[in-house]
């Protein structure tokens, strides 16, 4: 698998079967998963795009009522879902052309993409219990 560290973003190549063995990132030697959400620019974003991993994003604004109510819950599905999937927040002011890629019109906007492709969408947050439910069906 290529997956991209969650610290410096570079590309790392792992077997799949230790992604549970917390491994190292080859580049910076810290831990190459978090179980936190990542902030990313569009940089690293892209770098993150071709992960093997499912990536789930969060897009986001800091005047978003919404979004600051619902950064919790990303967080606590962040660290429940372990190895399953990386969780990017993009936050839609600094990253204007990254959300305008994506056709943000509305946040928060909750997005599952695979190989760099989107498979699905949500706008608007959901509460907690309703939230991981939909991760874990997207992660299968």
């Amino acid at each position: 698998m290529i997956i991209a560290c969650a610290h410096c973003h570079r590309k790392n190549r792992i077997e799949q079967d230790r992604l549970a063995d917390d491994p190292n990132c080859g580049a910076c030697k810290q831990p190459l998963l978090t179980d936190q959400p990542i902030p990313v620019n569009s940089t690293q974003f892209n770098a993150h795009a071709s992960s093997d991993l499912p990536l789930i994003l969060d897009f986001w604004a800091p005047w978003c009522g919404p979004c600051l109510q619902f950064a919790p819950t990303f967080e606590k599905a962040a660290a429940a879902a372990g190895p399953k999937a990386q969780f990017l927040k993009i936050n839609t002011e600094e990253e204007q052309a990254l959300a305008a890629r994506y056709s943000i019109r509305s946040i928060p906007t909750l997005m599952v993409l695979r190989g760099g492709q989107e498979v699905t969408r949500i706008n608007g947050a959901l509460p907690p219990g309703e939230f991981m439910k939909w991760v874990y069906q997207q992660l299968g």
